[in-house]
């Protein structure tokens, strides 16, 4: 078996298909109402968070919804997208800062003491043999009395045992280990714990950049922009195909068992009524539309009931469209949906239910009354029943709030917070457009008693009328009509002004012109643009705490459970970084190099980590730290090597004080082409000073009195 490869099937109990699977499908009719009820609940309890997200999908898109009705006198149907300016300003700003040192805004720690694991351990290549053998590590078990009692302070674990994974790895050293952080520059470090949180992060890592996590993570953002609520799902374990060609040409693919994270649209997402986010929720349901070809992928993948699939496909299609779908589709002509409708239950299950489809349940979990499974169903059948594989069971899905409504599931998003501003924008700006149409063209009123029956009034450019002879006064008038559409765009740019406040997102924020007074200056801009970072702050913890770490420590229990690789496993713990790149690069790298400048100072040094810092300014600058930086131990040998290549300072400064002996030669020729050195100021105890004490006499030169020592200046 590979060594990355994962198996996951000795710890799911499922319903097996077997050969007389259609036959029991009359058995499982139990279940399909309990699911078909859970659903019916979630999408009733819904109802108002679908009109609220139509609302801000029309706005976004420029679509008056059937509840605006207009009036014959208005004539303009304009509509200003003011709303998707700003969900996409947010949108921007979220994945700026998410992504803004290219990674995944993950990491992976070791916790404050990890258990079981030693911090840090060093040797010393330098050290003389002797002193290796006098300080090496004695195993601590013994008796009392045979010269191998435990030490003061030691543990009852060897330092081998302590290494962990790593015992193997420095196994040619053991001899030279010692416990604790090199106290030499020479010596080498090594951190076990940090060794395995290392190795963990570039696998979840690498799992992340197979399964699209970054695409479905920017997906995610734009719907908690826009809606209020961004949600993913996973890890899931699915069969992934590699591409691999043998010798002879001939295509074999590999297939491997692999976590996946994906994006799930609100619109397709059913949480449980009764929560106010995912850890209170005792079930979700999610939607699925899939083709035929979809469906019999399913097939492929553990667990399915490949008979059941078959079946369901030979009824035929069940997908019919939601209320909101049309609006979504932009209301295209329906040809008929060839697709099937298909839930996804992640929930809790009652036992006895569980039981009655000879659902194995462990020893360890039958005192239970409920367990959490994974259900899928499609017209009416039952083609997946699994118990929660993961180990603690948790749903696999994580959703995050733009702004948290701390009495419902679903967020507050742009759109919803904008939604008055925008309509007011909308009516001042067609009353704007009205008025300056009938304003800019002249409004005739004609006396037809003056004129001849049966003319055309049409006007235009050269028209002539025939007036009837006699007729006194005048037949046709002009008149304008007052022009007061800048009092529409005044109230128009209040409104606007009203949406930068309501939504926490100013207009410079996203490229307004025209910014006035401190605004026009650098550091104005800089404390505009500060001021404005404050709402996605707040955005971004979201992010970190319901999306990025439930995520994280998904990924981390998935490894723990189903990966064989001893070197990633540890006392670790999941943090997400996303708050960490809030403060604009430049600003950031700015602050950095302050800290550093005060940090050199000798009696602050010590309490300094120039290892964190000089790695954040990478980060500041786009670089990746573990490419431009050296860790303690390769930093330890890069100066050992420049001492090696650097003259010693006594030998510096006697070739300084060589240098200023000699002084410059001046020119031979008189021409000029010499240099003039300044020379510099003696000091006490240089020669040629004149306060130096005497030799022999052990006196200094006499002074007299209220004389002045003239003052040493440069050489003249």
């Amino acid at each position: 078996m590979a060594e990355d490869e994962i198996m996951i099937e000795d710890d799911a109990v499922v319903l097996e298909d077997t050969d007389d699977s259609v036959e029991f499908d009359a058995d499982v009719s139990n279940i399909i109402p309990f699911i078909m009820e859970r659903y019916s609940r979630a999408e009733d309890y819904r109802y108002q968070d679908e009109e609220r997200w139509l609302r801000a999908y029309r706005n976004y898109r420029g679509l008056y919804g059937p509840d605006v009705q207009f009036t014959e006198a208005e004539k303009s149907r304009i509509f200003i997208k003011v709303t998707k300016t700003k969900t996409l300003a947010a949108y921007g700003q979220i994945v700026d800062v998410l992504f803004a040192n290219n990674k995944f805004p993950l990491s992976i720690e070791p916790t404050t003491l990890p258990e079981g694991v030693v911090a840090d351990v060093h040797f010393d290549p330098k050290e003389p043999q002797q002193m290796q053998a006098s300080t090496a590590l004695t195993s601590p078990y013994g008796f009392s009395g045979d010269g191998n009692d435990l030490p003061p302070g030691a543990t009852a674990k060897t330092l081998s045992e302590k290494l962990g994974p790593l015992e193997e790895k420095l196994d040619p050293v053991q001899d030279k280990l010692k416990e604790g952080p090199g106290k030499t520059p020479t010596a080498i470090e090594f951190s076990p714990a940090m060794i395995a949180a290392k190795k963990m992060q570039k696998k979840i890592h690498d799992q992340l950049e197979e399964s699209g996590a970054n695409k479905n993570l920017r997906s995610s953002s734009f719907e908690m922009a826009l809606f209020g609520t961004g949600i993913m799902k996973g890890p899931f374990a699915k069969d992934k195909e590699y591409p691999n060609w043998g010798d002879d040409g001939e295509y074999d693919p590999l297939f491997k068992t692999v976590p996946q994270v994906d994006h799930v649209s609100v619109w397709n997402f059913y949480p449980d009524p009764d929560a106010n986010n995912m850890d209170e929720a005792q079930f979700v349901i999610e939607r699925h539309k899939m083709s035929r070809s979809q469906l019999r992928q399913l097939k492929k993948r553990p667990y399915f009931r490949s008979q059941v699939i078959d079946e369901v496909i030979s009824f035929g299609e069940n997908y019919t469209k939601k209320y909101w779908e049309d609006d979504l589709s932009d209301y295209a002509p329906e040809h008929g949906v060839d697709r099937f409708e298909v839930l996804e239950y992640w929930g809790m299950v009652d036992t006895n239910i569980l039981e009655d489809q000879s659902v194995e349940i462990p020893e360890e979990l039958k005192d239970f009354d409920e367990l959490q499974a994974n259900v899928w169903v499609c017209n009416n059948k039952l083609i997946r029943m699994v118990l929660n594989p993961f180990k603690p069971a948790k749903i696999p899905y994580a959703a995050a709030p733009f702004e948290l409504n701390p009495y419902s599931f679903f967020g507050v998003g742009i759109a919803e917070n904008m939604d008055d501003t925008q309509t007011l924008m909308n009516g001042f700006m067609r009353m704007a457009v009205d008025n300056a149409v009938l304003s800019g063209n002249m409004l005739v009123e004609v006396d037809e008693t003056n004129l001849v029956p049966g003319q055309d009034l049409t006007l235009y450019p050269g028209k002539v009328f025939r007036r009837q002879g006699g007729a006194p006064g005048q037949a046709i008038f002009g008149t304008k009509f007052p022009n007061v559409s800048s009092e529409n765009m005044m109230l128009f740019d209040k409104a606007r002004q009203l949406a930068d406040e309501s939504t926490g997102m100013p207009s410079f924020a996203h490229g307004q012109t025209g910014i006035t007074g401190v605004g026009r200056t650098a550091s104005g801009i800089s404390m505009l643009m500060n001021a404005a970072s404050g709402s996605i702050k707040t955005v971004i913890k979201n992010v970190d705490d319901y999306l990025l770490r439930p995520l994280g420590e998904g990924l981390f229990r998935f490894n723990m459970q189903f990966d064989f690789d001893p070197e990633i496993k540890g006392d670790l713990e999941v943090k997400a970084r996303g708050t960490e790149s809030l403060m604009a690069n430049e600003v950031r790298s700015q602050r950095l190099m302050q800290f550093l400048q005060i940090a050199s100072n000798p009696s602050l040094a010590p309490f300094a980590k120039f290892q964190y810092v000089i790695s954040e300014i990478a980060k500041s600058m786009d670089l990746d730290p573990d490419k431009v930086t050296n860790n303690m131990s390769e930093a330890a040998l890069q100066a050992e090597l420049m001492k090696q290549f650097q003259a010693p300072p006594e030998q510096q400064q006697q070739e300084q004080q060589q240098g200023q002996a000699t002084g410059a030669p001046l020119d031979p020729t008189g021409s000029g082409g010499g240099t003039i050195g300044t020379g510099q100021a003696p000091v006490p105890g240089e020669q040629g000073f004149s306060g130096n004490v005497q030799q022999g006499t052990g006196t200094q030169p006499p002074q007299a009195a209220g004389e002045q020592q003239p003052p040493v200046g440069s050489l003249q």
